[in-house]
């Protein structure tokens, strides 16, 4: 039986989607075809799943353990086996239970400039044509939308909020890294190296992909195209698990929705110093486990 030695697990548009098919290159690593198993995860997402699309994404989520040792049979002959999920990162309580399921595993967690990931997230509900507010009117309604049992993927301030989390998931486990997306984003070759030597594979190995963003985000055209590329539906899920996405795939669908990318509204000055001021003790804990938080706005 094999299951994974570690886990990128999260947080949400930090960079999971770009590490992960960067991994899969690696001879001596083994990722599974699917991104974003969301095992341990599942039956939170099942119970929260009221947003507008929701219960769509969770037909994708494996929901037991049998499934999910499928998801990792061609990774036998690899020394190192992994999966995505940046869902777990944001559910300390089951840490423990990823913990003896795996063997205690190692974790791999991306962050950003958490005002940068907040808005990146709301982009992407905003493409998907889930989320039909203005970003300051979806930042008041987060409370709400918790109450009502929405999916955490629409609470934009708690995906931002890095330090508790972290810090719990390494009372738990042996073996943290911490990596921001502006490290892997601006000095990849160098960010790769520390993740191979972190997960004790060959360190020199460079991904012939290691130029490509995976997730670009942004603001783009409402119109068949993009609707038939962003939007979630059955039939998509359908076919992925038919015809798994590859990362050339994901090549061909940017370079299309490319054309029809635009300027997205800014934030405007009000909201960015709520922000700042939200997060400025956030940003000051971080610094202290070791973060490279120059590229960052200012919180001071």
């Amino acid at each position: 039986m094999v299951l994974p030695n570690f886990i990128i697990s999260g947080f949400p548009k930090c960079g999971t989607t770009s590490l992960h098919y960067y991994l899969s290159e690696h001879p001596e690593i083994y990722m599974p075809d699917q991104k974003e198993l969301h095992f341990f995860t599942n039956k939170i997402f099942t119970k929260n799943n009221k947003g507008p699309g929701d219960s769509v994404l969770t037909q994708t989520h494996v929901k037991t353990l049998k499934d999910y040792q499928k998801c990792f049979k061609e990774g036998e002959k690899h020394k190192i086996v992994g999966e995505t999920s940046p869902s777990y990162i944001n559910y300390p309580k089951l840490f423990n239970k990823i913990c003896k399921t795996l063997s205690d595993p190692k974790i791999i967690v991306l962050i950003r400039d958490p005002i940068k990931r907040a808005r990146s997230n709301y982009l992407h509900l905003l493409r998907e044509q889930r989320e039909t507010l203005s970003f300051e009117e979806a930042l008041s309604r987060e409370t709400n939308r918790k109450a009502l049992k929405y999916a955490d993927f629409w609470y934009y301030k708690f995906n931002s909020t890095y330090y508790e989390k972290i810090r719990r998931a390494k009372l738990v486990f042996s073996n943290v890294l911490i990596i921001t997306q502006e490290e892997l984003s601006q000095e990849p070759l160098q960010t790769m190296k520390r993740t191979y030597e972190f997960l004790g594979v060959e360190s020199a190995f460079k991904p012939k992909s290691l130029t490509k963003k995976y997730n670009p985000g942004g603001a783009y055209t409402k119109n068949i195209i993009t609707s038939i590329i962003f939007k979630p539906s059955t039939a998509k899920n359908i076919l992925k698990k038919i015809v798994p996405i590859r990362p050339w795939m994901k090549d061909i669908l940017n370079s299309i929705s490319a054309r029809y990318k635009k300027t997205p509204e800014k934030i405007n000055n009000k909201t960015h110093n709520h922000l700042i001021d939200y997060f400025r003790k956030e940003v000051e804990k971080i610094k202290k486990l070791g973060v490279d938080t120059s590229r960052w706005n200012n919180y001071n």
